[in-house]
């Protein structure tokens, strides 16, 4: 078995003439805490779109755990073990938290279409549903309609969603936008609590922030990948510090 559980192999996504990714190469090891920052428009939710297969790759090759994902669609990623968040919440609002986290674990479950049986939680399901709310340090509202939540909790939420899948590559897209310093200080601590077996990938902006949470890092700049290293060296890298303060479009 490879220490490598994700890996990216030349990765292209093009929409008509626009190349939004360009060739990005890619290793993510078992347990490992990747960040993959970049400009706006550099691809990096394009890249978790075809790391996930909401959008098809049109060059390259993406492994998970040495199966070839490249072509399976994002519910037989999912079942995998490969798991997201997006830059917006993606929840019910009129539904408790409790009946969000039901449909999150229903809709992996092979019983999920089934007319027969309880519609209750097993009692697997049940702990699953506690653990994931736990972990996301938001257990004691589950009660709470979702739109009662404030937009830091409903962050939490949407990462307790995740959580209970059962995921194996976790992919955070910018899970401190919009939030308050005060909420981003909670959402960074769920990320370092986070079981050692799972394996992070994250976009954010927050440089300070991102650069706390992980063990190496990814940049891309205009599809492309620019340069990676660890953190103490991607704050030193004059690469990366000319696409930030916007300089390298002047050398180009």
């Amino acid at each position: 078995m490879t220490d490598v559980l994700l890996k990216l192999d030349d990765v292209g996504v093009r929409f008509g003439g626009l190349k939004a990714v360009d060739g990005v190469p890619l290793a993510v090891k078992r347990g490992e805490r990747r960040a993959i920052i970049g400009p706006n428009g550099a691809g990096k939710t394009t890249l978790f779109n075809a790391i996930t297969g909401v959008v098809k790759p049109t060059s390259g090759r993406i492994t998970f755990d040495g199966r070839d994902v490249t072509n399976l669609p994002p519910h037989r990623r999912a079942a995998l073990g490969i798991s997201r968040t997006f830059q917006i919440t993606n929840l019910f609002p009129s539904l408790t938290v409790r009946q969000n986290m039901e449909i999150a674990i229903r809709g992996l479950a092979s019983r999920k279409f089934s007319f027969f049986g309880s519609g209750a939680f097993t009692s697997e399901e049940q702990n699953r549903a506690e653990r994931a709310l736990g972990l996301s340090r938001i257990v004691g509202r589950a009660d709470v309609l979702v739109r009662e939540l404030s937009y830091g909790e409903q962050r939490q939420l949407e990462m307790a969603m995740t959580l209970a899948t059962n995921p194996r590559l976790l992919l955070l897209d910018e899970p401190a936008a919009g939030l308050s310093p005060s909420e981003r200080v909670i959402v960074a601590d769920v990320i370092r609590s986070l079981p050692s077996d799972i394996t992070i990938v994250l976009i954010e902006h927050d440089m300070d922030l991102v650069l706390s949470l992980v063990d190496w890092v990814t940049c891309l700049n205009n599809g492309r990948f620019l340069a990676e290293g660890a953190p103490a060296d991607i704050r030193t890298n004059t690469d990366i510090q000319d696409v930030y303060l916007g300089r390298a479009r002047h050398h180009a």
